[in-house]
């Protein structure tokens, strides 16, 4: 049955829960009322779910109005079926654990794996790899089996990954990535190889994002659109390259942290500036004709490069169980430290 299915399901073998209204329920909807009665482990729409598969009957008649208000004085039964096998299947893929344990793992992603099965990609993904690795310590995200992806970075961007292995930890996670860190813990940082050096050493880039003409890529958009989404990047150099030798392309070391999470960010709003992170074949075409004013080997190095330079370095939160702070470093990858490098030898 797929993860999404609100089809009546049989809850025979499982034992139920059996909860009554007292008369702070009297006027409360179904949904929001069991939510909060079931805990921090379960989300509303793991709750709206349920009582559209017919799990939860009031006084011992099923109900499937999520929105029915509620009288002080009910017997309410809730049936909490086992989390059903995840759709996708695991696959034996090596992964670069930082770290781990029953609520979350965190990992280095490696440039050229996918996060999560979709159109022309259903399998060798990281899902695929989490389903294996895990396996039965996914305790199930919204009563799916499966990993809960809080965050996503793009194919070929590498870095570390936090990814949920509860229900409980997906919603405390989902809620902190959602915050952008503006009110929590949360701390992202990325550094991208981008053409050219910026005038000033740090910045910030505000500009809505939306869909670009192909509906794959995104672009800065007028604030107005339907699809303008709140973007923001802040920035500063770490490094650059070749300011001493003009007759060659320039080039910065640059760190990103994020104050929105918008698709491809990242890449979108350097490009906008006029700093494409080098190798972006979506973002950075205009400035490929750059590498031939590099010296050999670098300009070879840097037409070889088939991705963006684009790796996220830094992440920390909380534990969503522990409440205590976590970090997680992972070094620039081999092929992005070797193009550094060669720009560091202009």
């Amino acid at each position: 049955m797929s993860a999404h299915s609100e089809e009546p399901r049989q809850f025979i073998e499982a034992t139920p829960t059996l909860l009554e209204t007292g008369a702070d329920a009297a006027g409360q909807r179904l949904d929001q009322w069991l939510a909060g009665k079931l805990g921090p482990d379960m989300s509303r729409s793991r709750v709206q779910m349920l009582i559209r598969q017919g799990a939860v009957s009031i006084n011992g008649r099923p109900v499937d109005e999520t929105k029915r208000k509620m009288a002080a004085g009910e017997s309410v039964s809730v049936v909490m079926p086992e989390p059903e096998p995840a759709e996708p299947q695991g696959e034996n893929i090596a992964l670069d654990v930082l770290y781990e344990d029953d609520a979350l793992i965190v990992i280095n992603k490696p440039a050229g794996l996918v996060v999560h099965p979709g159109a022309g990609n259903w399998t060798g993904t990281l899902v695929n790899a989490l389903i294996h690795h895990c396996g039965d310590s996914l305790s199930g995200i919204g009563g799916v089996r499966r990993p809960g992806i809080v965050h996503r970075l793009d194919k070929e961007t590498s870095g570390v990954m936090v990814v949920a292995k509860t229900d409980r930890a997906h919603k405390a996670l989902s809620e902190a990535f959602a915050d952008h860190g503006r009110t929590g813990d949360l701390e992202r940082a990325y550094l991208a190889l981008v053409w050219g050096i910026p005038q000033r050493p740090t910045g910030t880039v505000d500009a809505p994002l939306g869909r670009a003409a192909d509906r794959v890529r995104r672009a800065v958009v007028p604030e107005g659109r339907d699809d303008a989404r709140h973007a923001v990047t802040h920035f500063a150099v770490r490094e650059q390259f070749g300011e001493h030798q003009r007759e060659f392309a320039t080039a910065s070391l640059v760190e990103c942290r994020l104050e929105t999470g918008r698709t491809h960010q990242i890449r979108v709003h350097m490009a906008h500036i006029g700093h494409p992170v080098i190798g972006d074949p979506d973002y950075g075409l205009a400035f490929r004709t750059k590498a031939n004013r590099l010296p050999e080997p670098l300009k070879s190095q840097v037409k070889a490069f088939s991705r963006q330079a684009l790796h996220a370095w830094l992440l920390a939160f909380r534990h969503p169980d522990t409440h205590l702070p976590l970090r997680f470093e992972a070094p620039i990858p081999g092929d992005m430290e070797e193009l550094v490098g060669g720009f560091r030898n202009l």
